[in-house]
């Protein structure tokens, strides 16, 4: 649970100890705005990717299943700056299927926490073995992190790619391959 009162007085700190005067104008509702804007873009916290992808169908002898290019955004837990981006999510299914949209609600919940971009990867993977329990996932994540485009080495549009395979598409390299191929790689 997200504790706005705390978040309003680290801002307020915050702009003080860059020098900011926190009562004029254009800065006095902003500890409030930046609270209620945590609250959102940290709500997977309090989620639960169990829930998303409890909602199952039986499938008999469905092939790859893949979702691609979905939009993500997250914050670096090294610098509290937005990475964004796109997940590809592939997995062979045992005799059960997960709605489409429950994918991306799933990369959602685990992107709208501080986070890294290769934890982000294996916990996708991990939730979807755990709770979809199909015979292997593939997840590419391909994003771009403000840390690194904003200050720091300064490279605008360089993208970090993380990839994490798991069961069937650990075993087997067609499977990967056939992955790319779905993505056009």
């Amino acid at each position: 649970m997200v504790d706005k009162s705390k978040i309003e007085e680290a801002v307020k700190l915050l702009l003080e100890g860059i020098g900011e005067d926190v009562d004029r104008d254009g800065l006095r509702e902003t500890p409030v705005r930046i609270a209620r804007m945590y609250e959102e873009i940290f709500g997977g916290m309090d989620e639960d990717p169990a829930v998303p992808l409890s909602k199952q169908f039986q499938a008999e002898n469905a092939g790859i299943v893949l979702e691609k290019d979905i939009t993500f955004y997250s914050t670096c837990e090294h610098h509290l700056m937005p990475f964004f981006g796109k997940a590809h999510v592939a997995y062979l299914p045992a005799g059960k299927v997960v709605g489409l949209s429950k994918l991306a609600r799933t990369v959602e919940i685990f992107a709208r926490r501080p986070q890294l971009q290769e934890k982000l990867t294996a916990q996708v993977a991990d939730a979807m073995m755990d709770y979809l329990q199909p015979r292997g996932v593939m997840i590419m994540l391909e994003a771009e992190h403000m840390c690194m485009t904003m200050r720091g080495v300064k490279k605008p549009g360089s993208k970090t790619v993380t990839v994490a395979v798991r069961g069937a598409f650990e075993e087997n390299s067609g499977l990967q391959e056939t992955f790319y191929h779905m993505l056009g790689r």
